[in-house]
């Protein structure tokens, strides 16, 4: 049973360097989101859509974390009410002795060496950010005001639901699924949320499907550069302790990105004949996807193996099957589908593969690893899950889009597309006007300037 904290300073469970190593990790993971996929989204898109894009994941992160310490930690990891859902409570997320108390690690039912409110944190920041990569796929034409809907529908219909069935004591926990930080309950998850949620909405004007070129690379550059650090938060904080696991798991994240990323690099120059930037960044989300589900629980080798078929699979996708008819006519604007849906179940399988025992004890599991170790009974496990996250997912989002699409328009009017950023919130991203001011309207002014002028010395001297 977890401890309550005492008030006269003797906390015995209270580890000082798992609560700080935890707190900073979710910090990492929180970079991801802002400033990160901010300025990765404000970069990679149309000048016209840099901030609206970038808003997007700003407002995101607010919202969800009001949700989140109001009734969705609750619903993710409290008591169980249904097989798939837990109690909606604020008990240990807005009391001062809840958010002292010492937390439980659901994912292996133990007890933890930090409080509750280190948890809520952690687990916010991944609750944000799986939201965030949903609006990836919308980008470009969603109704600004539908998305403020969207946001705590999703994250309470489907997030939480998805989050406490794997994580949180439900029903595939139960079975046994290996998730070790997420490649299921948020990528598999949001991928499959955005590819269905851009069918609802519609497709972008033709004119920016045809033409959306980024308006600031290097800006793109830092924001993926914070991703894949920021992941080291992301997996490394998965393990919930300062531990020897959380090192293997962020040196393991690194080698699989690293891999992922040279494969796609590759192809690229294989198939079309020039590197891409864009195509190099791709790669790297495909391989931090793919290793997040097993990050901690194979051998390094594996995550070799791992980041070349996260560098393979999604780029047959985005690149051969994406321009197919059959799903040429959905919208997905980044492709969040490709480096998300399908990095993530490919690393989810592929964890049901690679698990080895050592790594999952060390995660204080008692699952005999993977089909390596002759458990083969693990990946069939993994594509229950699979099959499981996908279907909420396929049910709830279009259901959440079209309530909301009953109270507003899902998608922005022709004539704001056409505009974009100023149209959206009466701003720009750039003030390329001379010093910074917009242009004067000299035929509105009261008198046009008069130019004077004065004799110079050398006049005056003859």
């Amino acid at each position: 049973m977890a401890a309550v904290f005492n008030t006269n300073g003797t906390n015995p469970w209270l580890d000082k360097g798992d609560n700080a190593w935890q707190m900073t990790a979710a910090t990492f993971v929180g970079m991801q989101s802002v400033p990160g996929l901010m300025v990765f989204y404000g970069g990679i898109v149309k000048k016209k859509w840099a901030i609206n894009s970038a808003f997007m994941a700003f407002y995101a992160f607010a919202a969800v974390l009001i949700c989140w310490v109001c009734w969705g930690y609750g619903m993710a990891f409290g008591d169980q009410a249904a097989p798939f859902l837990g109690k909606p409570s604020a008990i240990n997320t807005l009391t001062i002795m809840g958010q002292l108390s010492q937390s439980i690690i659901p994912t292996s039912n133990t007890l933890s060496a930090f409080p509750n409110s280190s948890m809520v944190y952690f687990q916010f920041v991944f609750a944000a950010i799986s939201l965030i990569l949903i609006a990836g796929a919308f980008l470009g034409r969603m109704n600004f005001a539908a998305w403020m809907l969207f946001v705590p529908l999703w994250l309470t219909l489907s997030y939480a639901p998805v989050c406490f069935s794997i994580w949180g004591g439900g029903w595939l926990w139960q079975k046994g699924i290996l998730d070790y930080a997420g490649g299921y309950v948020i990528h598999l998850s949001a991928g499959t949320a955005a590819y269905v949620g851009a069918w609802c909405i519609g497709p972008r004007l033709q004119q920016d499907r045809e033409d959306f070129e980024p308006n600031n690379v290097p800006l793109m550059l830092v924001g993926a550069g914070m991703l894949w650090l920021g992941w080291n938060g992301f997996n490394g904080g998965s393990s919930f302790n300062a531990s020897a696991i959380s090192g293997v798991a962020v040196l393991n994240t690194n080698v699989c990105t690293a891999a992922s990323l040279l494969t796609w690099l590759f192809l690229d120059v294989i198939f079309f004949k020039k590197p891409s930037i864009i195509g190099a960044c791709q790669g790297m989300i495909t391989g931090l996807v793919a290793i997040t589900p097993g990050a901690g629980f194979v051998d390094g080798w594996a995550a070799i193996v791992m980041g070349v078929l996260a560098g393979v699979i999604p780029w047959i996708s985005m690149n051969v099957v994406a321009k197919t008819t059959l799903f040429s006519h959905i919208d997905d604007t980044l492709g969040v589908f490709h480096t998300h849906a399908v990095a993530g179940l490919l690393g989810g399988l592929l964890t049901g593969v690679f698990a080895t025992p050592a790594g999952c004890a060390a995660f204080a599991l008692t699952i005999p690893g993977g089909g390596i170790a002759g458990n083969w009974n693990q990946l069939a496990t993994q594509v229950y899950g699979a099959l499981f996250v996908i279907a909420v997912n396929l049910v709830m989002t279009p259901l959440i889009l079209f309530g909301i699409g009953l109270i507003v328009p899902l998608r922005m009017s022709d004539d704001d597309l056409l505009v974009g950023d100023a149209a959206c919130h009466g701003e720009d991203a750039y003030a390329f006007y001379h010093d910074g001011s917009k242009e004067i309207d000299i035929s509105r002014t009261v008198a046009p300037p008069q130019v004077v002028f004065r004799p110079s010395s050398f006049d005056i001297l003859g």
